[in-house]
């Protein structure tokens, strides 16, 4: 189980720092996430100041984009570094993609999202391996590549652009089975949602993960469940997880996880409110019972042992729902990567 960080939402201009901290405190990735920024910026500066910090998106969300944007800017950010980005994908969910981005909500998710991800590889086999661009589905038709906009092959891409080893990875995200099926299908790898327990990935996503798996003679072990985990050693920190959790919850398309728990009817509250914007009402609704369902609560020096007995057999990588800050509590984060990553 390797230990990764989560870059905060911060200005470009303190990208570097962090990033070097990361890879001096042994972190094994360094993820940047689409809320306030975009998430591809930061990781052109990852590459340019770190030398083996592996990094990526954690997530990048693809409905806001086509295939070939997506495509070239993980091809440029591969070749910066060397082969160390990972391109990771969500969804989102439809209000977003309609109200924020204001692009079409597809008729199938888990369809378009797989046309998207085999489009994309469409693109890195012709880049690579000089294959002809050819790619017919329901949402994307694309036939042109000339010379001009073909940027050529990737030292670090000896295999062809198949989904192979040698493939820039491509981790997809979700909260539930049907993502999780197209991750054990065609992907490297997997984010499971921070809204998440224990129980629900072990019942729910990772037999999920495993069908999808087995529909393309793949294993389970063919990819990489990454997973982030709320944890709290405060009762401050307590406070900031019963909150989060309130307004994951309150989302509908998530409410399988709280319905696998028999807690449905608090999350059709919890959505209620949030509806109304009466975020303030949402806290006490989250119980001690369901904070520690969803939050590992230990203490500080226990925490990494807790971690790895909590996610044994779930987890191949682990992000912490806690900013990384270089300067605060380094030491706390230097021994938890040696826990991990040694």
């Amino acid at each position: 189980m390797l230990l990764d960080a989560s870059l905060p939402p911060i200005s470009l201009k303190d990208v570097p720092a962090i990033a070097r901290a990361a890879e001096k405190l042994g972190f094994s990735a360094l993820w940047t996430t689409e809320t306030q920024h975009d998430p591809f910026l930061p990781c052109a500066l990852i590459a340019e100041h770190t030398q083996k910090l592996n990094f990526g998106t954690a997530i990048a969300v693809s409905f806001a984009r086509n295939p070939a944007n997506l495509a070239y800017t993980a091809w440029d950010l591969a070749a910066q570094s060397g082969g160390r980005f990972i391109l990771g994908l969500g969804t989102q969910v439809k209000a977003h993609i309609e109200r924020r981005f204001g692009m079409p909500w597809p008729e199938s998710v888990t369809g378009k999202l797989r046309e998207q991800i085999t489009a994309i590889r469409a693109f890195w086999d012709c880049w690579q391996n000089g294959t002809k661009l050819d790619f017919r589905g329901e949402y994307y038709k694309l036939t042109l590549m000339s010379p001009f906009f073909n940027p050529g092959p990737l030292l670090s891409l000896p295999s062809p652009g198949r989904g192979g080893d040698g493939d820039i990875p491509i981790y997809i995200a979700g909260v539930n089975t049907g993502l999780a099926k197209l991750a054990g299908e065609t992907c490297q790898g997997f984010h499971a949602h921070p809204f998440n327990s224990p129980r629900y990935l072990r019942e729910v996503i990772l037999p999920a993960i495993a069908d999808g798996a087995t529909k393309t003679g793949r294993k389970r072990e063919d990819l990489q469940v990454s997973v982030t985990a709320f944890v709290a050693t405060t009762p401050e920190e307590q406070n900031f997880c019963r909150a989060q959790i309130s307004f994951y919850a309150s989302t509908p398309s998530y409410r399988p996880v709280m319905a696998l728990h028999g807690w449905q009817e608090v999350a059709e509250k919890l959505s209620a409110h949030a509806s109304k914007g009466e975020w303030g009402e949402m806290f006490g609704l989250i119980s001690d019972d369901m904070l520690r369902e969803f939050c590992l609560i230990a203490d500080e020096a226990d925490l990494a042992e807790a971690l790895k007995e909590r996610y044994r057999g779930i987890a191949d990588r682990l992000t912490l729902y806690l900013p990384f800050t270089p300067g605060e509590k380094d030491a706390f984060w230097q021994k938890m990567a040696k826990e991990f990553n040694v």
